[in-house]
């Protein structure tokens, strides 16, 4: 009966969390205080974690618009950023064969922006450019991932997400204090991808050991702080009129 249980909870773990030797490290010798072993365990956690999160991170953004039928207050240009710097990141994990731990999340982020993207211009009254913009991303997208894109290419895009990041914040940031308010921005959405940038540093580090994809994430932890902090400056603000909600 231990034997099956012990079956049971190796094919469970391995290799989903821990190669073998960490399994039998902890599980087998009882090494419970083996520390490679257990920064692959938080790792490999901590990154399912992220990648099942960011299946909802960015409903709450989405909802919002759509619950208002508006998109006051965000940046299209920005969303289009960001929307490059997913991009890159995953086509980049996936030439590069990364494990899917240490990227799922872009994969979901980038189906949640680009309906964001959509919505921005079809409130917009841009609804058939909204439509155009969707069939040119899937093309380029396919593009991309086909091997007729040279490494270098991708290597150059994942490249510019830090400058992509940065510019797209900015953007959002100039927005949020030309308007006085931060719109139909979703608080919810903004601190979970903080949250999530910051525990991507860790992750990419331990799993990647590509200094490229740590950087991009150290860069977007500090523009999503600043948004997040001018989500709590603002967080009285009324979007039309910069005044107080009582």
């Amino acid at each position: 009966m231990a034997a099956e249980a012990d079956g049971l909870l190796k094919r469970a773990l391995v290799p989903l969390l821990l190669p073998e030797k960490c399994y039998d490290q902890i599980f087998v010798h009882w090494d419970l205080l083996h520390v490679p072993c257990l920064k692959i365990l938080l790792s490999k956690a901590l990154g399912l974690g992220i990648v099942a999160g960011s299946l909802l991170v960015k409903l709450p953004q989405v909802f919002k618009i759509l619950r208002a039928k508006s998109a006051e207050g965000l940046s299209l240009q920005s969303v289009m950023l960001e929307l490059v710097a997913l991009t890159g990141t995953m086509v980049y994990s996936i030439t590069n064969n990364f494990p899917f731990s240490s990227w799922g999340e872009a994969l979901f982020l980038m189906f949640q922006t680009i309906t964001i993207c959509f919505l921005v211009l079809h409130y917009r009254g841009q609804t058939v450019q909204g439509v155009t913009f969707l069939a040119s991303y899937a093309l380029v997208l396919l593009l991309l991932l086909s091997p007729l894109t040279p490494l270098a290419l991708i290597t150059l895009l994942q490249a510019s997400n830090m400058p992509a990041v940065v510019v797209g914040r900015l953007l959002q940031a100039a927005t949020n204090y030309r308007n006085g308010h931060t719109g139909q921005l979703s608080a919810i959405t903004v601190f979970l991808l903080f949250a999530g940038s910051l525990a991507r540093i860790f992750t990419s580090i331990q799993e990647t050991g590509d200094p490229l994809m740590a950087g991009t994430f150290v860069v977007s932890s500090l523009c999503n702080g600043l948004i997040a902090g001018q989500l709590l400056f603002y967080w009285n603000a009324k979007a039309g009129h910069g005044k107080k909600e009582q």
